[in-house]
């Protein structure tokens, strides 16, 4: 190896250390790009073929000497390529790294192959991804096993065993299944890991018997059989009842991968926490606390393309000594212009994190980004920021001045400057529970709901303040007139609970030490009727759960099992019984509630057709429904004028299937949106192209919609198709030669006839009365209603 000692080594051939190499290339820096595998991005390499890889944050402009927009997998990586052959960029592959000694100006990287490099500043682009995680049992190196899938389509008619329970096993397991026979073998007892929609689809396949499925079970041993037999080898699974055997073509294992924090911190760099998703600590130009080693990309918490590719372009210039600013600087500038702080954004960051509460402890690089993401607005006084009844689920920290919050129990207070509201709506998916007035020298940071979503899950001290101050404010609504010192003493032994869809919170007979208060999703209640447990209530967002008959050393009269993914918080019987004493209205709730939850327990233990079809309907998405069509088979006469009036409102594409759909007893769920209270579809949607109005509609924005499929594979429903739309180009845009129509694909979903003042015309259509459309809270009435009819 040269005993050179390079002004810059760059670890990890990745977006962000290409484009730091391509940049010290570019100012004649003498450098060296360590990549440790056979190929550059090696992440990406290990996408599945075709895959559409984003250009995010859409706002945010490309600073790199190597050219990146938005494409398919193999675009992407083949103009990589090219750029690094056609660019003076030193590059070693198979040079993997071991360790880092020394400081600034004399750093030392030893290298796996026993060469040694030396460098005045180092470059850590090597992402999150670490090493697979292997099975760690005997057979495990096969030939038959893998931890990749490049392409599904690669394989036919094989039985493939995936072994995890995460986004990447799930994803493979249905691209799979739809040409193999594939087991899926969970370690755990659900998919808690996965993200809430990949959740939902995987549940669905494993119902339908489209994808077989072994919880509570893992690998003990892999056996390569002989070239005679008809499989290529065996795998030895562990049940929870015995041990079986399993003959299969290959084993696809996804369990992960060994994150390089050890790796990091043998360098001396050092973490902001002990949590495991932790970051390291890194100041504005990416340098770590040992100084001239930098941290760029998902390492940094920065896992998006464009952004690493940012990073390791001003890396670079940072280390050369040239003032840069960051790439979002004259986004910032002109988002902050309205606080009056001139072009000095860092003054005016400062000035937030003082100023906001939420934001105090939080990195600054996450705050860039957020009020990037974020709008900043001054209403006049006496505007209304959001009404009661609206759907919408931003959030709001007040800058400056005051707004009013007005409550439907009529009372009015005030929140100032430093403190935030929304976090209601944000968290339940539901309409406002008020309406807020914008005060004297008002000034708002609007922060849309996925990029306030991504903030939480990053850092845990906004997470922690914002469940702190929504425990407080449920209190507060439920006994408004109650003292401050009280509410926060409750507040402080309140607790959070997390339940999975389906999850059971509580059965029938557990002792009830304390009651729920529902703040997200919804929950039934059942009672054992003989042999068989009877659904006898439906409660959703903002319902006591566990009223009846609580009491000291009591025990429960029902079970209670989550419908969707749900949160809810936990208080104690003795604080909850002491609140009761001295506090009439809240006194009078309770009482109303529990009067109507008991009222539905016999009606519903009478007649058990009712609870059979209630659990029908949550089984099928009703419980996250903000409108769900339903169709009454016993008045429909199969005219299709449902299908008919969608197809000739939207351009002749229809945005419902009537026919397909699962159906109970008269009630039919066609194929059709449920305009679900968290939209499965918005969580994924790179150009942020589906909306919700704030009358609730959630609808696709095609003129900006990319075609990318993502919502597609988020809905668990079936309710998104894509479709290929035809587009007449501009007479203007002939004369330059173009085609007289363009066509691209775009995703279509029902937008309940939003642009209609009579409403969704497939229930305008029907000359029966059969289809109409309803919201979760309709659906016991709906039940009582039909099944009463029928009896």
């Amino acid at each position: 190896m040269s005993k050179e000692v390079f002004d810059v080594a760059i670890i990890g051939a990745g977006p962000g250390g290409i484009s730091a190499a391509a940049r010290a290339s570019q100012q004649s820096m003498s450098h060296v790009l360590l990549e440790s595998s056979d190929k550059h991005a090696n992440t990406i390499q290990q996408y599945q073929k075709g895959k559409h890889v984003m250009a995010e944050p859409n706002q945010l402009p490309l600073r790199s000497d190597i050219e990146f927009e938005a494409g398919d997998r193999e675009s992407i990586l083949k103009n990589w390529e090219h750029s690094i052959n056609n660019t003076d960029i030193n590059i070693l592959y198979q040079a993997e790294v071991i360790s880092i000694e020394g400081n600034k100006n004399n750093f030392r990287i030893a290298l796996k192959s026993g060469d040694f490099i030396s460098a005045k500043n180092i470059i850590l682009a090597l992402g999150v991804q670490g090493n697979a995680r292997k099975l760690n049992v005997p057979g495990e190196d096969c030939s038959f096993v893998q931890n990749t899938l490049e392409s599904a389509d690669a394989y036919q008619q094989e039985t493939i065993v995936i072994v995890g329970a995460g986004d990447s096993a799930i994803e493979n397991a249905i691209s799979l299944s739809h040409h193999n026979r594939v087991i899926l073998i969970n370690r755990r007892n659900d998919f808690s890991r996965a993200k809430e929609a990949n959740m939902n689809r995987i549940l669905k396949a494993i119902d339908t018997e489209q994808i077989e499925c072994f919880y509570e079970s893992a690998i003990i041993e892999v056996n390569q059989n002989t070239a005679e037999q008809k499989f290529p080898g065996q795998i030895v699974l562990k049940t929870p009842d015995n041990v079986i055997s399993l003959e299969c073509h290959r084993v696809i294992t996804r369990l992960g991968t060994v994150p390089p924090r050890k790796f990091v911190e043998s360098a001396g760099i050092r973490y902001v926490s002990e949590q495991p998703d932790a970051l390291p600590e890194i100041s504005l130009h990416y340098e770590s606390n040992v100084p001239g080693i930098y941290l760029i990309g998902a390492l940094a918490g920065y896992p998006l393309i464009k952004q690493a590719m940012n990073q390791g372009y001003e890396a670079i210039e940072h280390i050369l000594g040239n003032p840069i600013k960051p790439s979002d600087h004259s986004i910032l500038q002109e988002k902050l212009e309205i606080l009056a702080c001139g072009e000095d954004v860092d003054n005016a960051l400062t000035q937030i994190t003082q100023n906001l509460q939420l934001f105090r402890d939080i990195n600054p690089l996450n705050l860039r980004e957020l009020i990037m993401l974020s709008d900043i607005i001054a209403p006049e006084p006496g505007d209304e920021i959001f009404v009661q009844g609206c759907y919408s689920s931003n959030f709001y920290n007040i800058l400056c001045g005051e707004v009013r919050v007005h409550t439907d129990s009529d009372d009015v207070f005030t929140l100032k400057q430093g403190l935030f509201f929304g976090e209601s709506s944000l968290i339940s998916g539901r309409p406002r529970q008020a309406t807020v007035i914008s005060g004297e020298n008002c000034i708002l940071l609007v922060t849309p709901p996925r990029a306030m979503k991504k903030l939480i899950r990053m850092e845990k001290s906004v997470n922690d303040r914002i469940n702190k101050t929504s425990i407080i404010r449920s209190l507060t609504r439920l006994m408004p007139h109650t003292p401050e010192d009280v509410i926060r003493n409750v507040a402080k032994q309140t607790k959070i609970h997390h339940f999975a869809a389906n999850e059971i919170v509580f059965r029938e007979g557990d002792p009830s030490g304390h009651l729920y208060l529902i703040r997200r999703g919804s929950i039934t209640l059942s009672k054992k009727t003989g042999a068989s447990e009877v659904i006898v209530a439906y409660c959703a967002v903002g319902s006591f759960i566990g009223l009846i008959g609580l009491s000291k050393n009591s025990n429960r009269m029902v079970a209670a099992q989550a419908t969707v993914t749900t949160e809810a918080l936990s208080i104690d019987y003795a604080n909850f019984n002491e609140l009761l004493l001295n506090n009439p209205r809240l006194r009078a709730k309770v009482q109303q509630e529990t009067q109507y939850q008991l009222a539905q327990y016999p009606s519903m233990q009478a007649e058990p057709k009712r609870g059979e079809t209630l659990s029908f309907l949550m089984d099928h998405g009703i419980g996250e429904a903000t409108n769900i069509l339903i169709i009454d088979e016993s008045l429909c006469i199969g005219c299709d004028n449902c299908e008919t009036a969608c197809a000739v409102t939207h351009h002749g594409i229809s945005r419902l299937d009537r026919k397909a759909g699962p159906s109970f007893g008269s009630l039919h769920i066609p194929t059709s949106c449920r305009h679900c209270e968290h939209p499965h579809c918005m969580k994924d949607c790179p150009p942020d192209a589906i909306h919700r109005l704030e009358s609730g509609e959630v609808f696709i924005d095609n003129d900006t919609c990319i075609g990318c499929g993502n919502c597609v594979e988020n809905c668990p429903y079936d309710a998104i198709k894509m479709d290929e739309i035809k587009q007449n180009v501009s007479l203007f845009s002939r004369l330059l030669g173009k085609r007289p129509q363009v066509t691209y694909k775009t995703a279509v979903k029902c937008d309940m006839c939003k642009d209609l003042k009579s409403g969704p015309s497939c229930v305008n259509a029907c000359p029966t009365g059969a289809a109409i459309r309803i919201h979760a809270d309709q659906v016991v009435p709906l039940v009582n209603k039909r099944v009463t009819s029928l009896s």
